[in-house]
């Protein structure tokens, strides 16, 4: 039986860190902004507690389960303002991604050039603690916002790195709008969600 699943709050946030590091250790784009094995899961753990404090609670939605087995991190399609405080915040990127902070710009500046300007849910991230992928839990973190998304007429996107999670993207809705080589890097597939809004549609 899968945890039920919770939205998240700053006292989440080390737990939740920690296992998107283990989750992304072995994903492409971890690959190309962190090189080094040895540190990765570290340096990732770090990031992600720094976005998540400073980034996605302050600004968007987070949902996890007990243990923080896994996570969804979104931003909705009217965030809230950075703050100044979290805005300055970001500046500890530099010191996280040392050595390949110009990758990590280039890599930010090519997808965000592809990001849809419509009004959206962005999937940022979402990762379950590796013993237990593939077995539902990833779902079950997408389902309060797709949700949300099919009675508010609310599309959605995200952009995947590995091409075995496509099918489980596609089993909610999404599919491939473009396929990116980063140069130098990894592959991307953008991916777009439609709202299904069965009640209406049916009424």
């Amino acid at each position: 039986m899968l945890p039920e699943v919770r939205a998240a709050h700053l006292g989440d946030v080390s737990g939740i860190a920690s296992m998107l590091g283990r989750a992304f250790r072995d994903d492409p784009v971890s690959h190309f902004l962190f090189p080094l094995p040895g540190d990765r899961a570290a340096k990732l753990s770090s990031f992600f507690a720094l976005q998540l404090r400073h980034q996605y609670l302050p600004r968007g939605e987070v949902y996890t389960v007990r243990d923080w087995l896994g996570a969804s991190l979104w931003i909705p399609p009217r965030p809230r303002p950075m703050r100044p405080k979290d805005a300055f915040a970001q500046l500890t990127l530099v010191r996280i991604m040392w050595g390949r902070f110009r990758e990590a710009r280039r890599l930010a500046l090519i997808l965000a050039a592809h990001h849809p300007k419509v009004a959206h849910f962005y999937l940022a991230t979402i990762g379950v603690e590796p013993r237990l992928q593939h077995q539902g839990l990833g779902s079950a973190l997408m389902v309060p916002v797709l949700v949300r998304c099919d009675e508010t007429d609310t599309p959605a996107y995200l952009e995947c790195s590995k091409e075995e999670n496509i099918p489980l993207y596609r089993k909610h809705g999404f599919v491939v709008t473009e396929d990116l080589q980063i140069p130098g890097g990894p592959r991307i597939w953008l991916m777009w969600r439609a709202p299904t809004n069965t009640a209406r549609k049916d009424g």
